[in-house]
């Protein structure tokens, strides 16, 4: 029989788009409120994207990705977006923006060894989590640096994202070797039953 393992800590991270630099301050400031002290900041970068999200967001959208200075668990994930979700409803609503979806929020997380988006879009190489919601691997670790995939979209191909993954990566493992926290076989607690299968 398997033996479950512990799942380690990731670093929770947001995309924050925008044309508008007011719209991405609203949003720092909301992941600060919400999910606590920010940790990495991504360099701000030209956002393109072949025209997809011209009719909705306009031109000249500026990236920034955003890390969140406590760590997570990633099962997590489904939530952050749903929730990411509701700021971009929020701000569109707040805002005088005369685009109809001034903000992009997309969270994900940095493990030792991938970089994980959340998305609302199904594809073959994404794996469904709940609530509408998918993840996609986008990044991996491997060799000592970042690698992309067919499926990655272009703007996380870049030096920015891989030095923005690499300082996440770092940080965690040095959390990880101060608290003893790498994966490991769980350990049972003589006298305690596991709980039942549902």
């Amino acid at each position: 029989m398997s033996e479950i393992r512990l799942i380690e800590p990731v670093v929770r991270f947001c995309a924050v788009i925008s044309r508008h630099q007011e719209a991405r301050q609203w949003a720092k400031q909301r992941l600060a409120e919400r999910w606590g002290e920010l940790g990495e900041k991504g360099e701000p970068s030209p956002f393109e994207a072949g025209g997809f999200y011209q009719p909705e967001m306009g031109d000249g959208l500026t990236k920034e990705l955003i890390g969140i200075a406590e760590f997570a668990d990633p099962a997590g994930l489904a939530d952050w977006k749903n929730v990411t979700n509701e700021w971009e409803s929020e701000y569109a609503s707040l805002s005088d923006h005369p685009e109809p979806r001034p903000l992009n929020l997309d969270p994900g997380y940095v493990s030792q060894a991938k970089l994980v988006l959340a998305t609302i879009k199904d594809r073959d190489h994404r794996i469904y989590l709940r609530d509408g919601i998918f993840a996609e691997v986008t990044l991996n670790y491997v060799g000592g640096r970042w690698i992309h995939h067919r499926w990655s979209y272009p703007d996380y191909r870049t030096e920015t994202v891989a030095s923005f993954a690499a300082n996440c990566r770092s940080r965690l493992r040095q959390h990880l070797k101060a608290t003893g926290g790498f994966r490991v076989g769980v350990k049972k607690t003589p006298g305690v039953k596991p709980s039942p299968k549902v």
